[in-house]
């Protein structure tokens, strides 16, 4: 610019280029080579924002103002609040993990500062936090906050089903260990039922809660979540089950399928084995006994329901075991002296699972209603002066398969269920096909029963709807029952009454 305001010729044309490319040959950079006379420094001006030209040779070969880019430079708040006015916060829901946020003792500046308005490591990441925790976090409400939106793929990921099982795991092994596989199958809510079952050898446990767990009866065993008994097995007389096994479905149903109570094959691979028992136990069938206390006491302490399987009726020493497991079963945790004023009296209530006698491979004559009567009055007798929910919870005449009685028919109705002989459709046909008559022969044999796939069905409808009582004085999440779980294990091996009561059978 010339003194009178007006553009040289030349200034920023070809000549002014050369003089350029002169200047950075001849002289050191930063003096004015606009003319020959007027050598001085070159101060650099002030910008309007306050911040300084960037260092450097300046070239430009039109007349801009220079500013650093929009990403590099502080963008001053459009929209500035008016001294003491409040400012308005929009609330965020964001998705956090625990060991980053919500930490006791994090003052809460620290955590918005942590969230920041992009998206935090978590985010970045796109990692599964641990443990879900729902945090409220206020954000300004101006264009920027608008701008920065957490990727809804991050967040989708963050609340994605957990892994299903595909099979059983061990909970505790053929040596009565406590194993810890089942931890990350477990998530941490409360909405679970827990069932357990209990029977003799070979009544069809491990495939009753198959059926009720995942599989159907028109699969093959061999798919079956728990292992039933094979035909080799079946032969040889011994048992498929060992220890505890754990299966968790996607409707969060815990299911422990146990090793047959008081089992002659367990005994037998004991004495045979030469297995060395434990000190504490002198005569193996004391220890097999003691084997079947110990899981018996576990299951009424850590299940809301508790299955026992019969394959006939009845076995007065099922009872009879039923009741000593009831006796040696561990006793509820008490609350601690800090909930213990808010708690109420319920702290010191004794907690006992329902008890649901399932009848499996039932013959025709056990679905007539007299006989049906006449095993609920033995059963009730039985367990008259047991502290177990055997009553009042599950009922056979809500399915339908008695048409015509009421629930008046059984005065004193227990959690008894009937399961027919697992047959296929096939052989069914077969049996209706051998008749001398063509019209009668495509109509199916009588049975005089329902389908075992509609009785099991029925059953667990019915097991699902159970109610889910408190196990312990405090709500349990899947993750602290497993915790739980193990601590009354270790109780169960430990307990004085056990070894007591062993000391009296030897």
């Amino acid at each position: 610019m010339s003194e009178s305001g007006h553009s040289q010729p030349g200034m920023y044309g070809q000549g002014r280029r050369r003089r350029r490319r002169r200047g950075e040959r001849d002289g050191p950079p930063g003096q004015n080579l606009s003319g020959p006379s007027r050598d001085r420094e070159y101060l650099p001006r002030e910008r309007r924002d306050g911040s300084e030209d960037p260092p450097g040779p300046l070239i430009q070969k039109t007349p801009i103002i220079l500013a650093k880019p929009p990403g590099e430079r502080a963008k001053p708040p459009q929209n500035a609040p008016v001294s003491g006015a409040p400012v308005l916060e929009k609330p965020i829901m964001l998705m956090k993990a625990r060991d980053d946020a919500g930490k006791p003792g994090t003052p809460p500046e620290a955590a918005a500062q942590s969230a920041g308005p992009g998206p935090s490591k978590m985010e970045k990441e796109g990692q599964r936090p641990t443990q879900p925790v729902y945090q409220i976090q206020n954000r300004g409400m101006g264009p920027s906050a608008s701008g920065s939106v957490v990727d809804p793929m991050v967040g989708q990921s963050k609340l994605l089903h957990p892994e299903k099982m595909k099979h059983s795991i061990k909970l505790v092994d053929d040596q009565m260990n406590w194993c810890d596989s089942a931890m990350e199958y477990l998530r941490d809510q409360t909405d679970m039922l827990v069932v357990g079952v209990i029977g003799p050898q070979g009544t069809g446990k491990s495939t009753i809660m198959s059926l009720l767990s995942a599989n159907t009866p028109e699969e093959d065993q061999r798919s079956y979540m728990f292992r039933a008994q094979t035909q080799e097995i079946k032969e040889r007389g011994g048992n498929q089950s060992t220890g505890i096994d754990f299966f968790i479905t996607q409707e969060r149903v815990i299911f422990l399928d146990t090793q047959p109570m008081l089992s002659p094959s367990i005994l037998d691979h004991v004495i045979n084995n030469d297995r060395k028992l434990p000190p504490e136990y002198n005569l193996p069938h004391t220890y097999v006994e003691m084997q079947s206390l110990q899981i018996a006491a576990f299951l009424f302490t850590v299940c809301h329901v508790v299955i026992v399987v019969q394959d006939w009726f009845t076995d007065v020493n099922i009872y009879r075991f039923l009741q000593t497991a009831e006796m040696l079963k561990p006793s509820t945790p008490s609350a601690s002296h800090d909930s213990a004023g808010s708690s109420g009296s319920d702290d010191g209530a004794e907690y006992y699972p329902h008890i649901v006698f399932v009848q499996n491979k039932a013959r025709r004559e056990d679905f007539c209603p007299r006989n049906l009567k006449n095993m609920h009055l033995v059963v009730d007798k039985l367990m008259a002066h047991s502290h177990l929910k055997y009553k009042g919870t599950l009922s056979i005449l809500d399915c339908n398969i008695f048409p015509g009685l009421g629930q008046e028919y059984l005065d004193t109705e227990v959690n008894m269920f009937l399961l027919p002989v697992q047959e296929n459709d096939e052989e069914n046909l077969n049996k209706a096909g051998s008749g001398t008559y063509p019209l009668f022969s495509l109509l199916p044999g009588y049975r005089g029963h329902p389908t075992f796939s509609t009785m099991i069905s029925k059953l667990r409808s019915q097991m699902l709807a159970m109610p889910r009582c408190q196990l312990s004085h405090t709500i349990l999440t899947e993750k602290n029952w497993f915790h739980y779980a193990a601590r009354i294990w270790d109780g169960v091996k430990k307990s004085s009454a056990l070894s007591e009561y062993s000391r009296l059978l030897s």
